[in-house]
């Protein structure tokens, strides 16, 4: 692998081409963004140059598609039959079945390998990216026809998102739009619909004025950016739709143990798996 491109230079493709660049990648690395993200890019350090697509897909041995959902799925239409020869299309998208299923189309089965690094920032851009985002975290790697689950995808790939210290979980497209919709997509969820309703009770002011820490906590996912969870509503409603089902089922059990003043099984076992999340575990 000579030549990496990185299609979307913000947060994660700044910080893969940061992480390339720290694990020891000689070749060049080249973006494609906006010409004011470019420069940044460079500045940092992330990228090498700036290109067009068209050049991107002559040129890489590698094209990381760190877009969002919907532009990644423009990009996939418009690189049908211009890629370089042996070359490889891989994306940070936060679903995968449509990403996937518009890739082989596009690639065939051979040329795309879907992917989704379980890291970011609260903060966006190039600005924050770093080369260390992806250490110790997810990256799952979804391969798009089902009779190549049973052998390991694009192993030089897999070599990299190793060196850069990500941990890389193989599944399918299904199994991992169906787990993040209850570890990512659910949270959010709770998090906004928490935030709007507060937010619209007429004492909303007395519950700011009440408020310690922990409905920052919790309402920091509400804060999340419209234009990218609007990809993800739309490419994944069904499995969000089934997860905050099942959760509403669960409310309604704890309000009715609620009554009973026999919580405290509830209050150990959540508090057993939510240190086993912030161990990574």
């Amino acid at each position: 692998m000579n030549t990496v491109a990185i299609a979307g230079v913000g947060l994660i493709g700044g910080s893969f081409g940061l992480a390339l660049r720290a694990a020891g990648f000689g070749g060049r690395i080249v973006g494609v963004s906006r010409p004011g993200t470019v420069r940044k890019a460079m500045d940092r350090g992330a990228i090498d140059a700036g290109v067009s697509l068209e050049e991107a897909a002559a040129e890489a041995d590698l094209l990381f598609l760190s877009q969002p959902v919907s532009i990644i799925l423009e990009t996939l239409e418009k690189l049908g039959g211009k890629l370089k020869p042996g070359a490889l299309v891989t994306d940070a998208g936060s679903t995968k079945r449509r990403i996937c299923e518009c890739g082989v189309k596009q690639l065939g089965a051979g040329g795309f390998l879907g992917g989704h690094p379980m890291a970011g920032k609260e903060t966006t851009g190039v600005e924050a990216a770093e080369a260390e985002l992806f250490r110790g975290r997810p990256w799952l790697v979804t391969p798009c026809v089902a009779e190549n689950m049973g052998s390991a995808p694009s192993p030089e790939l897999l070599m990299w998102l190793k060196r850069i210290g990500a941990r890389t979980v193989i599944c399918t497209p299904e199994d991992h739009d169906r787990w993040v919709a209850r570890s990512s997509h659910l949270p959010q969820m709770l998090s906004t619909t928490l935030a709007e309703w507060l937010g619209g009770r007429e004492d909303r002011e007395a519950i700011l004025g009440a408020a310690g820490p922990g409905l920052g906590s919790m309402t920091r996912l509400a804060q999340s950016s419209w234009e990218i969870w609007r990809d993800i509503l739309a490419t994944n409603g069904d499995y969000i739709a089934e997860a905050l089902r099942e959760f509403h089922a669960e409310l309604d059990q704890t309000t009715g143990t609620l009554a009973s003043g026999s919580l405290e099984a509830t209050f150990h076992a959540g508090a057993d798996f939510a240190a086993r999340v912030r161990k990574g575990k």
